[in-house]
Order: C-alpha cells, then structure tokens, then sequence
C-alpha cells in the first residue's frame, strides 16, 4: 500500500479490533479523530543569508491516559497524513505497556542532509517556538525519530525553557545524558525488541545459535537490535541500509559491521560477506525471524505472500499493511506488531521523564531492569489476549491497548 494511506491502515486497524472486542460506536468514531492537529510554517535564515519557510506539524491524538508522547522526525516525505497515524499508533503503544501517555507524533518536512549544522539548529529551535504554546511536561512531551537525535533536542529543552523563563527538563526527552538524559535510551528501542525476541523464543521453543534473523534497517534502531541479539547469540544472517544489504548462511559479525559502517565510514556491500541483498529481496529471504526496522509499509499486499519467515518482530513503525496481515495470518506466520515490539523506546523516554520530575536519576541497570519488567509483562498480556480472543497476535495486542484507552475516556466520561 502506497505511503499515503498510512493514516488509513491506522484507522482500518483500530476498526477492526473495534468489531472483535464489541467497541462502542461513539468511542470508535472518538478514536478516529485527533484532539488537535498542528500545522506550522517556520521561517529559517539560511547560511547564504536567503529565508526560506519550512512546513511542521503536530498531531495529537488522545490523551485520557495522560500527556501527549511522541517523536519529531525530520524527512522530506514527512507530511500531515504521515504524523497522524504515528500519533495513532503512539498512543496504542503506550498503552500495551502501561505507561500514562496518550499519543503524538511531530515532523517537519525538510530533508536534513542538505542543510549545515546552523541551519538545523534554528529550524529546530524555530519548530520549538512555533508550538511552545502546546507541549509541556503535564501536556505533550517530544522526543527524537527519523532524523533527530540528542543534540536537536537539546537546542528543543534549551529554546523552550527561554520561552518559559525557567529549565524545563520534563517537557523533552532523549536529552544527553547532561542535560538530564536517562541512561539506556540511546539503545532502549532495539534492546526493547530484543526483550520481545527473547520471550519469543521461549514462547516458541527457539534455540538462538539455531534461530536465523533478517534485519531490514540499521539505523539506530535497527543496528541496537542486530547487536544486542547477537551479543545474545542469536545469528544474525542478513542486513540491510539505504546503501543495500549483505546475506550471509553462516552469521554476520555484528559488531565488526558497525564499526565497518559508524568508525570506518564504509557502506555495508563493502563488507565481507556470502552475496548481496536488496531491501526487497531482504525480505523474502527463509529465516526464521525477519525483522523491518526501517520505514512503514514494507510487507503488502503485493510481497506479502513471498515472505517465507516463521516470525516477524516489527521494529519500524506500521512496516505491515492490513491486507498484508490477512495474507501473512493465512500463511501461519507471527508477527508481533509495532506497538509492542518498538515500544521500550518511548518506554525509557517515560523512565527520562520520571527521572527529572523527581530529580533523581538511575544507573543503566536500573533502566534495563525497569525495561525489560515492562516488556516481559506486555508481551505475556498480549500474548495471552491473543489466546482468548482467538485472533492474531496485532488484533490481540490491539485489542488490549485500545480497550484501555476506550476505558480511560469512559471513566473520565469523555
């Protein structure tokens, strides 16, 4: 399905757990909408003194379960559609793990690697002051995605505690450590899903020196995972990035990869391996888990049936379509969804913001204990909503976090 119709799969799906958990028709139609959906034009001084006018947006989609909590992404493809369903699907994986967040999601449409150091630091300060008024540690709480790093949101904390005369350390999160970042958030995401795999496996009966992984995506999250299930002993066959991809039966040295493409500078079909793979054919390849972890709408209708892993640990956001789920469910294979699977990400960006409202910070042990507590507790309730409901692994996580949500506005009487 076409990148266009990301905010639509969001809505097909939310339908229909809506049907299998007997939702109310008021509460659906209330889900379908956003509280507020922000457009933003931000005028930037560029390095050659010429003003151009990038377009931002925020989308905040319900927040009977607390404070908006979402990502800002940076990419020229970024557009309202796009945000709308990843708020959609933030507040969804907020809830599956329990954490009091309803969901957002921000981007601007820009594509970074053409702009100089400056020029990012006051588009993103001037993102900042263009929505100043809507986010807050008690109303929406931003964080890095596509893009982003730490770095953009300290110039973010920075700008915005100007704006409120005093330090605002809660209101972004994914800081550096120094301006009160929590430790583990850097790799929270990926080291979340390897949680998730972990239960997997057990769930399954899977041996990971035996259990062969596909990994589609080595950007931060992608390459945490590839690392941290290696490390595991877990083996890792094929990978893949922008630049292409590299397959090899016998395992791939995760480690000596990373430092090839982060140290040496290399692209990843310069490293040694059995053949090359594109993205495509990445994805088709008989592994036993294959993982998407780089932008939505990956496995559709159209590829579906020639996936030929047993299990799918979803590590981008919405990499599956709906058609595709019917096709991948018909073809007995696990996909464990998005929601779920990435969420130690947003999980840790929780443990942030508890850190500085308390003013109290935790080792790194402390994070990942925290972390994989959580984890462990929402992959065992999804998979046990899965078994009453006699539906997919998707429908029944789904149908667990929205049915929390439906609850909160009921309660609230909203």
């Amino acid at each position: 399905m076409e990148k266009n119709n990301a905010y639509q799969n969001a809505i097909e799906q939310l339908e229909k757990v809506a049907k299998i958990i007997k939702l109310k028709e008021s509460t659906v139609a209330r889900l379908s909408k956003h509280d507020r959906v922000l457009e933003v034009n931000i005028p930037v001084v560029m390095d050659d003194g010429t003003t151009k006018v990038f377009t931002g947006y925020r989308a905040q989609h319900c927040n009977a379960r607390g404070p908006y909590k979402g990502g800002l992404r940076y990419a020229p493809q970024v557009d309202l559609n796009e945000v709308k369903a990843l708020s959609v699907w933030m507040t969804w994986k907020c809830a599956v793990t329990g954490i009091p967040y309803g969901g957002a999601k921000g981007g601007i449409t820009v594509d970074p690697t053409k702009l100089s150091i400056g020029e990012i630091e006051r588009l993103s300060r001037g993102y900042i002051r263009a929505v100043a008024d809507l986010i807050g540690p008690d109303i929406d709480v931003p964080a890095p995605d596509m893009n982003t790093n730490s770095q953009i949101m300290a110039w973010m904390i920075d700008e915005y505690s100007k704006i409120k005369g005093s330090w605002q350390p809660a209101t972004i999160t994914a800081k550096p450590i120094e301006l009160g970042g929590s430790q583990g958030r850097t790799e929270a995401t990926g080291l979340g899903g390897v949680f998730i795999l972990n239960e997997l496996s057990k769930l399954q009966g899977l041996s990971p020196k035996d259990t062969e992984i596909a990994v589609q995506g080595f950007g931060n999250v992608g390459s945490h995972f590839a690392r941290l299930a290696y490390e595991k002993g877990f083996k890792i066959v094929a990978i893949s990035d922008i630049n292409g991809g590299i397959y090899d039966r016998k395992g791939i040295d995760v480690n000596k990869l990373i430092k090839h493409i982060y140290e040496d500078k290399k692209i990843i079909t310069e490293f040694a391996k059995e053949k090359e793979v594109d993205n495509k054919s990445l994805l088709e390849l008989p592994v036993s888990v294959l993982v998407p972890a780089a932008i939505e709408n990956v496995i559709t209708k159209d590829n579906a049936d020639s996936i030929n892993a047993k299990y799918i640990i979803e590590m981008a956001n919405g990499p599956v379509t709906p058609e595709a789920d019917y096709i991948l469910a018909d073809k007995g294979i696990l996909s464990v969804p998005d929601v779920l699977a990435n969420s130690g990400g947003v999980t840790v960006s929780y443990f942030e913001w508890v850190q500085n409202r308390q003013g109290y910070y935790w080792s790194k042990e402390e994070v990942e204990k925290q972390l994989q507590g959580l984890m462990v507790k929402a992959f065992n309730e999804a998979h046990q909503s899965t078994k009453s409901l006699g539906t997919d692994m998707r429908m029944g996580t789904y149908a667990l976090s929205v049915k929390k949500v439906a609850d909160a506005l009921e309660l609230r009487g909203i």
